[in-house]
């Protein structure tokens, strides 16, 4: 399986990736033109906030399964047309409770 990465992610988490056996690229910082050409191949990607997977970017993608928003929410990503072409679409709505709980307790001591 092949797996796009366009916004940067912890070198932890492209090791897992790999680790595992998918084939990652990462090719981070690309316009919407040059994501429809990069995306024809890939059959995962992976996004946080700055990459916009437009319904133009999911309909390029010809073999594109799933699409992974390392983050809460899912505002750059077409979620209708994805799910009309049958991609899974999933993103990690929880995934920074605790340090976010941590950083409130660290100032609340701070004052």
């Amino acid at each position: 399986m092949k797996v796009l990465v366009c916004d940067s992610i912890a070198q932890e988490g492209i090791d897992i990736l790999k680790n595992s056996g998918l084939d990652v690229v990462e090719k981070t910082g690309l316009k919407e033109d040059e994501l429809i050409k990069e995306i024809k191949t890939y059959d995962g990607v992976i996004v946080r906030s700055s990459t916009k997977i437009t319904s133009k970017v999911v309909e390029a993608a010809e073999n594109l399964k799933v699409i992974g928003r390392a983050g809460v929410g899912l505002d750059n990503v077409d979620l209708e047309t994805a799910t009309k072409k049958g991609i899974i679409v999933m993103n990690t709505p929880l995934g920074n409770t605790i340090s976010t709980a941590e950083h409130t307790m660290a100032l609340m001591l701070s004052i």
